[in-house]
């Protein structure tokens, strides 16, 4: 059993990127500038987008945030989305979500320029990506790609499942592992609330991607041997014998499944940690577009 370290696989890529905008700077080239709007005190979001920050860093990206209280009105936010679209210097951004319950998520979505849209969200985007066209691909697919790719994880012909159809993450996850790309060319089954049978679907994948946002569902009966794990969720459960109360789990019960696994992502340093080179690299493609 191989433990698909993204936390390790992040280091290796960010430092590449690190490099290349190393030599774009030497070259008198433009530092890819990264933006994100955060509103309201939700702990998560904080602790994802503070984490964003810190890899602008370590890329050598330029980047900005903009905090706003959560009674900020939908009116307001889509003003400083549009603010944001016009500014030449600002290559890409994100909206960190959840957003607050009185602003729409998809007004803010289509809000966003396609061509700053480095979350992979915007409609044009999704579309592109379905027929195989260079576009933004949503952050967390594309770092489990990545992540694959970095470990070599035979994709080409396997049995994928997918477990969840979010827009966020299943619903992509189907598409780019059934691409003619590498990795990719698998055949793709989704399951989700009304799939009937769904253990039985589940153990005849050869590579199981779950990303379901309940914890510790995914036990070794799901599973068959040999199979490649990609755990998507991850959830704070109460543990009194940590000293902040809780521990981080993912949507597959870890210490059940992964000896029956051939390659298996821990949480944490799985996928969250390649979510946010996903995001780096939309980042550094926006500013080379941006600058051709």
């Amino acid at each position: 059993m191989t433990v698909l370290d993204g936390k390790e696989s992040s280091n290796r890529i960010k430092d590449r990127l690190a490099s290349e905008v190393a030599e774009i700077k030497a070259a008198g080239g433009k530092i890819p500038h990264l933006a994100a709007i955060l509103v309201g005190e939700d702990g998560a979001s904080q602790t994802y987008v503070n984490a964003k920050v810190k890899a602008c860093e370590r890329c050598g990206f330029k980047s900005s945030l903009m905090r706003f209280s959560s009674d900020i009105s939908e009116a307001e936010v889509l003003g400083e989305i549009q603010k944001l679209n016009e500014d030449p210097d600002v290559d890409g951004f994100i909206v960190q979500l959840p957003l607050p319950k009185h602003i729409d998520e998809l007004k803010v979505t289509l809000a966003v320029d396609p061509n700053k849209d480095v979350d992979g969200f915007h409609p044009e985007n999704v579309g592109r990506m379905s027929i195989g066209l260079d576009t933004f691909i949503p952050a967390t697919p594309y770092g489990i790609m990545q992540l694959l790719a970095e470990y070599d994880v035979p994709t080409e012909g396997k049995n994928c499942v997918v477990m969840g159809r979010s827009n966020i993450v299943g619903t992509p996850m189907s598409i780019l592992m059934s691409r003619n790309t590498k990795p990719g060319n698998s055949t793709v089954t989704m399951v989700h609330s009304r799939t009937q049978n769904v253990k039985e679907i589940c153990r005849e994948a050869d590579i199981l991607i779950v990303a379901l946002g309940k914890a510790e569902m995914v036990d070794s009966s799901y599973v068959k041997d040999g199979a490649v794990i990609v755990d998507v969720g991850i959830t704070r459960l109460p543990d009194q014998s940590k000293k902040s109360g809780f521990r981080l789990a993912g949507d597959v019960l870890y210490s059940d499944v992964a000896e029956k696994c051939s390659f298996i992502t821990p949480v944490p340093g799985g996928v969250g940690p390649m979510t946010i080179v996903g995001l780096m690299m939309n980042t550094l493609k926006a500013s080379k577009r941006h600058s051709a």
